[in-house]
């Protein structure tokens, strides 16, 4: 594969849409067997109801043919909730999630959703020239918690217990921040005792991308949802930006701390 050549952009138009709304077909219908609503198999696009109200953060790679997003995440800041209409003025992971905690808090929100990348830019550097540009768009925005659900594969709590035990035990978020799982759909993290757990072979079942919120500082909210149609078991991450100590910023931002 050649030299990435990047380009990191909010999307301009309906072409660009389409792209993010294209890899995200590529990763989570074709790769990870999710449904939804609105999915386009005849289009190979996967959207919702929500992608109008939402900026869309997306990687383009112009050494790739046709360079088509290899990267995208799915940016809502809380001041801009009252712009969607009706039943979706709200956050898309308050289905969930009970965010209360996070709305009443006065403080600035932003909403991570559909973040993925393309298989052949995992583990390089397309992810930090993500989060480089999350970065920019947070500071931008003044924003001081961000937050958003991220995946394990699969749905068998079984085969997840250890994972899910040990971010309960070691990274449950503090009180004024811990979001909790929806009571009608409520799946409990706290499924082993913590000297029971195989803290190596639990992380590395954990996938890369919360490895690297809790990297950076973050933490998880109360409890699981099991999502079926999307056949992932959803942890609820939350980052306090204002927390984030002088080594976080400088993975997060790409610069070396001062």
């Amino acid at each position: 594969m050649p030299k990435p050549d990047f380009v990191l952009r909010l999307a301009q138009d309906e072409a660009d849409l389409i792209a993010a709304q294209r890899l995200r077909y590529e990763v989570f219908v074709e790769e990870l067997g999710g449904r939804g609503d609105m999915v386009d198999d005849d289009a190979r696009l996967e959207r919702d109801a929500f992608d109008p109200y939402f900026d869309h953060l997306i990687l383009f790679d112009r050494a790739r043919l046709g360079t088509p997003a290899v990267g995208v995440y799915r940016l809502l800041r809380g001041d801009r909730l009252s712009d969607a209409p009706g039943a979706l003025n709200r956050f898309y992971s308050e289905d969930e999630y009970d965010l209360s905690r996070l709305k009443t808090s006065g403080r600035k929100l932003l909403e991570l959703g559909r973040s993925c990348l393309h298989p052949d830019y995992r583990g390089g550097g397309a992810m930090l020239v993500l989060w480089n540009g999350l970065a920019e768009y947070v500071a931008r925005h003044d924003i001081e918690v961000l937050f958003g659900v991220a995946s394990f594969h699969g749905t068998d709590i079984e085969s997840l217990k250890g994972p899910l035990s040990l971010l309960h035990h070691r990274h449950l978020a503090p009180d004024p921040l811990r979001v909790r799982a929806q009571p009608d759909h409520f799946q409990s993290m706290n499924l082993m005792q913590e000297d029971q757990i195989d803290r190596l072979a639990a992380m590395r079942a954990v996938p890369a991308l919360i490895k690297a919120y809790l990297r950076l500082g973050g933490f998880v909210g109360e409890g699981a949802y099991v999502d079926h149609d999307f056949n992932t078991t959803d942890v609820c991450l939350i980052m306090d930006t204002k927390q984030m100590s002088a080594k976080h910023k400088a993975i997060y931002t790409g610069r070396a701390p001062a």
